[in-house]
């Protein structure tokens, strides 16, 4: 199988840190103990105290562009600058702790870095392994100097010597974390594309998919394979790819799927001979940032619309975009893509009947990592098996009625999902098979006004099930809007409202009548 793996450069802009150059390993007394014991000398004959002078004129500490405060004068002894152990040790964030029975000095930064040095001594621990210092501590008139070179750079920072102006320069570890993301701010900004050049690297790249049960995007990742939504390929029994140059290529089935994340890799009969996309990242998206989709919406091939992120969003487990660029059906699958013409998901939904262009995209590390999790013989590749059989005839009424309620339990609408309950399969004198269900009244007094061609989908699909598995059947399907009342209602029609023995009322009409047998007649009520 080949398939184009994800760019493993990805830019990781969310929680930067610089690695900070530490010795590993548990802090031990040992070492400084016996650099004690061969060096330590009484203040007033303390040879490195007597060896640190001031040369050629005073030094400056400048840290993160700013001149650093010392309380004491730097000292230079044999090239190498000690400043007060205090002073630096504050600048760079640590605490420090002076014993001055073995005159010791203990600096811990950030719960990962014990370093400890001794006056005089050659040897410093850090995290308790043993390091060579370029100048011992020392002492000079009650004021305790450390060398700054090896202090800073132990903390992570950057240090350079300016002999000229007799300055030493130290940049901080926040600092250079600073500088390294405006740098990758500037590069990021540099890489971005005019959605031409977006649609340019990325049109033939994103195909439409025809199947017996419907039409959807995907977008290539591979010399035989496309990656689409599950959705797209439920229920599918064949299907086929049209490229953007007019070329036709047959599906051999779904290699693999993800039903969380609502996605699946289909496998070509032939080379598809395109470009893979490139996949991005979302580490490197912000929300405001501009977006492209590319996809097939109501079968119209390859089309263009731009939108920003409009939000980020997380549900058990899995990443999806709110965007507002605008999609519609037949656009699940297709590609979205950042300024820098990456893919970062796949359009897959959204709300209908809205100004307010509230779409959605399944993030791309969901599709990378079922693609890097992909394992199948190409040879067995099918479509997906049914979820309903192969027919009905001779199923008892009982058994009917399990599998509408399991198969056929909802209406599936922009406002979310219509849900029906209470099936009943009956058989009248004329050999009508009659389905009947009741709707969720609470959920259609809000939204069924607005379901009036999701309920003629939902009727049309399922009567082209049904009539597949009962292809002798006269068949009548009706759900039911059915609710009691306290008060007796006005304004329906004749034979829809019922007293009951208990003082209620019960209101019962169809919302939805579908009959069929060669033919099909829908009729919605509003």
């Amino acid at each position: 199988m080949t398939i184009i793996k994800p760019n493993e450069s990805f830019i990781r802009r969310m929680g930067t840190m610089l690695a900070i150059p530490l010795l590993a390993g548990a802090l031990v007394a040992a070492p400084v103990a016996s650099a004690a014991a061969t060096t330590a000398k009484p203040y007033a004959k303390s040879t490195s105290t007597a060896s640190a002078t001031v040369k050629n004129g005073a030094i400056t500490v400048i840290m993160d562009g700013k001149k650093l405060a010392l309380k004491s004068q730097p000292l230079q002894s044999k090239g190498k600058i000690l400043v007060p152990m205090k002073d630096i040790f504050k600048a760079l964030g640590a605490s420090v702790t002076w014993e001055p029975t073995t005159r010791t000095i203990i600096a811990t930064s950030g719960g990962y870095m014990t370093m400890t040095l001794q006056v005089g001594a050659s040897q410093a621990a850090v995290n308790g392994k043993s390091v060579k210092l370029d100048a011992p501590a020392t002492l000079r008139n009650g004021v305790t100097y450390v060398p700054i070179r090896f202090v800073a750079e132990t903390l992570g920072a950057l240090v350079k010597w300016d002999s000229a102006a007799r300055t030493v320069r130290i940049q901080s570890a926040e600092a250079q974390q600073l500088e390294a993301m405006e740098k990758e701010e500037r590069e990021r900004l540099e890489r971005r594309l005019s959605t031409a050049a977006i649609v340019a690297l990325n049109d033939d790249s994103v195909v439409m998919i025809r199947t017996d049960y419907g039409q959807g995007s995907g977008v290539v990742v591979g010399d035989r394979y496309v990656l689409t939504n599950l959705h797209v390929m439920k229920e599918a029994k064949s299907g086929s790819i049209l490229t953007n140059d007019g070329r036709t290529l047959d599906i051999v089935g779904v290699a693999a799927f993800d039903e969380k994340n609502d996605l699946a890799l289909l496998l070509t009969k032939q080379d598809l001979e395109l470009d893979s996309v490139e996949f991005g990242s979302l580490d490197d998206m912000q929300k405001g940032d501009p977006v492209v989709a590319i996809g097939s919406p109501l079968g119209v091939q390859n089309t263009v619309s731009e939108g920003v992120i409009s939000n980020f969003g997380y549900d058990n487990g899995s990443i999806y975009y709110q965007v507002s660029a605008p999609i519609d059906h037949g656009s699940s699958g297709g590609g979205l893509f950042n300024q820098y013409g990456e893919l970062i998901g796949l359009t897959t939904s959204g709300y209908e009947d809205t100004a307010a262009n509230i779409n959605f995209a399944i993030a791309s590390e969901d599709a990378i990592e079922l693609i890097r999790t992909a394992d199948f013989d190409p040879a067995k590749v099918t479509f997906l098996k049914s979820s309903l059989p192969d027919t009905l005839e001779g199923v008892s009424p009982e058994e009917m009625t399990k599998l509408l309620q399991k198969e056929f339990g909802s209406v599936p609408g922009s406002d979310g999902e219509l849900e029906l309950s209470g099936w009943k399969v009956s058989r009248d004198a004329s050999g009508w098979l009659q389905l009947t269900a009741n709707a969720n009244t609470d959920f259609y007094d809000y939204y069924g006004s607005k379901m009036q061609k999701d309920l003629r989908v939902w009727a049309a699909n399922t009567a082209l099930e049904l009539k597949r598995m009962l292809p002798n059947d006269k068949i009548q399907v009706q759900l039911f809007y059915d609710k009691k009342v306290s008060f007796e209602p006005r304004g329906y029609d004749a034979g829809t409202v019922v007293a009951l023995a208990d003082g209620k009322w019960q209101v019962r009409f169809a919302i939805l009548d579908v009959q069929f047998k060669e033919e099909m007649l829908i009729r919605v009520n509003p």
